[in-house]
């Protein structure tokens, strides 16, 4: 059966880069875009969209059925500082949505299923550095609690079901092309916007505070690389460290100077501070080099040259 592909969350951050590049590859027709409400006019006119709702079984089912779906995509989430605002509400749309795609999969009504796990999942008792696949997981916001519950979940329908599931933690993602989405590392997207517009910027972290994070463009193609790899070189069914470069926000104040001399950054520290403290600052993501081929790309003055350009 020749494949065809359902994103759930296509107008989020990732989603929307997501399906563009998707639709490039497989062709517009085989990838079915969906989210709660309609993308915009490229993402609408480009190919397939059904307005779907992540938190109804029937209704997921339905467009899996019809379009013939094979794989999945889950990229509907409620992320970190959003999620602390609304715990039970974050919590039920990041659990209910992955239950509908696993029992679908278990059912064999889908045959592969990619859903996106997070640097969240690690907490305060995690080693910092090089934070090793298999560590201490004691995650302190909603959104790493239900993404540490999905990969245990995720592990448990491969394992009993033999569901073909496949995730990667993301580190905090880069992109020029979409805002960001309520996460903690928004703040490196929204200070390029700013030092273009205004020379200045105030950060909601303080400048020593160092995580791991990732421009769009790999993180798009690990996520299809993980996808497209032989069953069999996937070893790991709850989630892949990944890792591209780490920085803090004086790091990339700097980076942006070299293109923009007269920018400056003060800094106003908000509840999102204790959020990234808990975080790692950098990941080993050795295994998911060594079982499916990830390799990052880009550097941080490389993307930031690569933002303010196209910015």
């Amino acid at each position: 059966m020749k494949k065809r592909i359902l994103i759930i969350g296509a107008c989020g951050q990732i989603g929307t880069e997501l399906t563009a590049y998707l639709r490039s590859i497989h062709g517009n027709h085989k990838v079915i875009a969906s989210d709660i409400r309609e993308g915009d006019a490229a993402m609408m006119q480009s190919g397939p969209f059904e307005v779907l709702d992540a938190m109804d079984y029937d209704a997921v089912e339905e467009v899996v059925i019809r379009h013939e779906i094979t794989d999945v995509y889950l990229m509907a989430a409620m992320l970190s500082a959003t999620a602390e605002k609304f715990p039970m509400k974050g919590w039920n749309l990041n659990m209910d949505s992955l239950f509908h795609v696993l029992n679908l999969a278990k059912d064999k009504k889908v045959d592969k299923v990619f859903w996106p796990s997070s640097i969240a999942v690690f907490g305060p008792s995690t080693p910092k550095t090089d934070t090793p696949q298999r560590t201490v997981m004691e995650p302190t916001t909603v959104y790493g609690i239900s993404k540490q519950t999905g990969e245990r979940w995720c592990e448990y329908y491969y394992n009993r079901y033999g569901v073909d599931v496949r995730s990667i933690r993301y580190p905090g993602l880069i992109s020029y092309k979409t805002l960001p989405g309520g996460g903690t590392t928004d703040y490196a997207v929204d200070i390029y916007h700013k030092a273009l517009k205004h020379k200045k910027y105030i950060c909601f972290l303080n400048s020593e505070t160092t995580l791991p994070m990732m421009f769009m463009d790999d993180a798009i193609k690990a996520t299809v690389g993980i996808m497209d790899a032989p069953k069999e070189n996937i070893k790991i069914r709850c989630s892949y460290n990944l890792a591209s470069m780490s920085f803090n926000p004086e790091e990339i104040a700097e980076s942006i100077k070299k293109h923009i001399p007269e920018f400056q950054i003060s800094y106003e520290p908000d509840f999102r501070q204790a959020i990234a403290d808990s975080w790692p600052q950098s990941i080993d993501d050795s295994e998911a080099q060594r079982d499916w081929g990830w390799k990052s790309e880009f550097t941080l003055d490389e993307m930031t040259k690569t933002m303010l350009d196209n910015l």
